[in-house]
Order: structure tokens, then C-alpha cells, then sequence
């Protein structure tokens, strides 16, 4: 008797830090290519001289537990930081519509706290966060530039969430935009 398909399949989130972003990036993926580990997703990004890596790769039970076996020295070897944790499919998580966040406002240490606090108490999720912070070009105030995507439950009454969310704004004098997901590409 053979297993359904679902079953077969475990997931490993990767986190790896260290100075080089191709070489991080060229060494893992054949890794996880090499042990028959499919990559799901992937992110990696520069902060400072720092570079992150961030995986889902998926496989049998087998090829993951190599992978994770040869991981710890491969990051000793490399002077790398590493971190991993197996993972599950969110196939069974409740309707939920996804809506991207925008907002631009001058840089405050608290701002991003505020945000995040604002959708928690609301029960929405935070799907995904970039931020980043620079020197307005005319004026040298500096600035912060955040997007979310967010998770909006289903039963939510959008209209209301919008006033709350521009109420909300408005008390923090930020500039920011609530608007459904689209792909980019």
C-alpha cells in the first residue's frame, strides 16, 4: 500500500547568516539539490555586512535527516551561522484574504513595533515584513519604508478594517495604502 503523496513529503526551514550572499547561496542550493531536497522557497537578503539565507526545502524523511546531519559542520567549516527546524504545510489554515500594506513615514525606533502591535490586536497575520531606512534626497529627514502582506480573515468587514487601519495612521502621521495582494510577475 502506497503512502499519499502529502504524507511523504517533510519540510526544513533553513536560516543561515555570514558575510558572502552568492557563496551562501550557491553552496546551499546544491546541498539541498545533491540530497534530493527540493527548494520551496527561498529569500536572502543584505544587512550591513551581514548576508541572510532563509530555505523551505522539502523531501522525504530520509534525504532531510542527511541534510540536517551535514549542516552543522558544513556551517563550522564555513564560519557561518546556522539554524534549522522541520516544518509543516498550512493546508489547513482558515480563509484568510491577502492584502498588502504600504507605508512611508519619517524613522522612528517604535514605528515598526506599532504596525505589528496594530494587526496583532486585530488578529490578522503578518504573512510577510520588509523594511528599510534612508535619507530623503531634498530634505535629509530620515525615513522608513515598510511593507507588509497580511493574512485578513475572512469574516472581516474590509470597510471597517480600512477606517480602523486610516484611523490609526492618521494618529501616527503616516502615509501608507491597504490594497489587495497581486503577484508581481
Amino acid at each position: 500500500m502506497s503512502t499519499p503523496p502529502g504524507q511523504r513529503e517533510q519540510y526544513l526551514v533553513i536560516n543561515v547568516m555570514g558575510q558572502e550572499t552568492t557563496s551562501l547561496a550557491s553552496l546551499l542550493t546544491r546541498l539541498c539539490t545533491e540530497h534530493r531536497c527540493q527548494i520551496v522557497s527561498s529569500r536572502m537578503s543584505r544587512h550591513g555586512s551581514c548576508a541572510v539565507l532563509l530555505l523551505q526545502v522539502s523531501g522525504n524523511w530520509d534525504a532531510l535527516a542527511r541534510l540536517e546531519t551535514l549542516l552543522p559542520p558544513l556551517a563550522k567549516r564555513e564560519h557561518i551561522l546556522l539554524s534549522m527546524s522541520r516544518s509543516h504545510s498550512l493546508d489547513e489554515r482558515p480563509q484568510a484574504l491577502p492584502y498588502n500594506v504600504f507605508v512611508t513615514a519619517a524613522q522612528r525606533a517604535e514605528l515598526v513595533g506599532e504596525l505589528c502591535n496594530f494587526f496583532q490586536q486585530l488578529s490578522i497575520d503578518i504573512e510577510e515584513l520588509q523594511s528599510f531606512t534612508y535619507q530623503a534626497q531634498h530634505t535629509g529627514t530620515p525615513m522608513l519604508n515598510l511593507t507588509l502582506t497580511i493574512a485578513i480573515p475572512a469574516q472581516t468587514q474590509l470597510s471597517w478594517l480600512r477606517e480602523q487601519f486610516l484611523d490609526f495612521c492618521d494618529e501616527l502621521n503616516l502615509d501608507a495604502v491597504i490594497e489587495p495582494w497581486r503577484p508581481l510577475h
